[in-house]
């Protein structure tokens, strides 16, 4: 059984410090396999295989849009989370989930596909076409509307009239993907673009990609969805995916049976020691 809990917006460091307590307590049995579905306030996040080059906007640019950067102990490059992107937190113990090969148990590149293929469903939901693009890692979409970023790259809150010549069928990255497996428990996840302000992925090279863009659902339907419908979507997607039962659960507290006494201040920090039981994935 999976527990889902939706915990609406979080700050970055908040929502790693949480992590790192539910993956303690998986670890030891306490609890079972959870989803956390969030937003974050804006911030850029450096994984593992990061570049700092690939952060390319100056810091009073950063400071006056009000967005952070943190290094983090996921795998990948740099990434952006912020309002209207729906992410996704599985703590997860793999070892309880069948593997499609000869393993006994989920191996991380399975994993991995996975959730691909949770997205790649939660696209489909919404009628956009959504696929896997080999050597890269997440979901991209191709349905001719041609994902950009840029300074008009926001959100549309109306539905666009449409254009007698259609526009040119391009791959753009709907949804990032960035795991840390350790002990066998997974931590960290998936971020799909909603209702997204695309033009915060300027300030970046999204995970180090120069020749792709960045979409969101919004852009692809040319409307705003409702996040709720979309956490609906992917929850029900999680269930089917890794054949589970999904339980929503309202808060931290009824999940635990316990205060979480998750701490508001930043950890000093926020990237680990690598350990030898560690897994990455980009």
């Amino acid at each position: 059984m999976i527990s889902v809990v939706q915990l609406g917006t979080l700050d970055y460091a908040t929502a790693l410090r949480l992590q790192q307590r539910l993956v303690g307590l998986r670890k030891d049995s306490r609890i079972g396999d959870v989803l956390l579905l969030l937003e974050h306030s804006p911030v850029i996040t450096l994984g593992r295989n990061a570049k700092a080059a690939n952060v390319i906007a100056p810091s009073d640019l950063l400071q006056q849009r009000g967005v952070e950067v943190l290094e983090c102990d996921r795998g990948g490059d740099v990434t952006f989370h912020g309002p209207g992107q729906l992410v996704g937190y599985p703590i997860f113990d793999l070892r309880g989930f069948p593997s499609d090969s000869r393993r006994k148990t989920l191996g991380v590149i399975e994993y991995v596909r996975r959730l691909e293929e949770v997205l790649i469903r939660t696209c489909a939901d919404f009628q956009i076409p959504a696929q896997r693009v080999s050597g890269l890692t997440g979901v991209w979409t191709s349905n001719g509307r041609g994902g950009t970023t840029g300074a008009h790259a926001r959100p549309p809150e109306v539905r666009p009239p449409q254009t007698a010549s259609p526009q040119p069928k391009e791959q753009a990255k709907i949804a990032a993907i960035g795991v840390h497996i350790s002990r066998f428990v997974t931590s960290h996840g998936f971020a799909l673009n909603v209702n997204t302000d695309l033009s915060y992925f300027d300030l970046i090279v999204p995970c180090g990609i120069v020749d792709k863009p960045v979409t969101s659902i919004a852009r692809e339907l040319g409307d705003v969805v409702p996040l709720e419908q979309v956490a609906q979507s992917i929850t029900r997607n999680f269930g089917t995916v890794f054949q589970s039962q999904i339980l929503w659960v309202e808060t931290l507290e009824a999940l635990l049976g316990e205060t979480v006494g998750v701490p508001v201040k930043p950890p000093p920090e926020l990237r680990q020691l690598h350990r030898k039981d560690d897994t990455f994935w980009a």
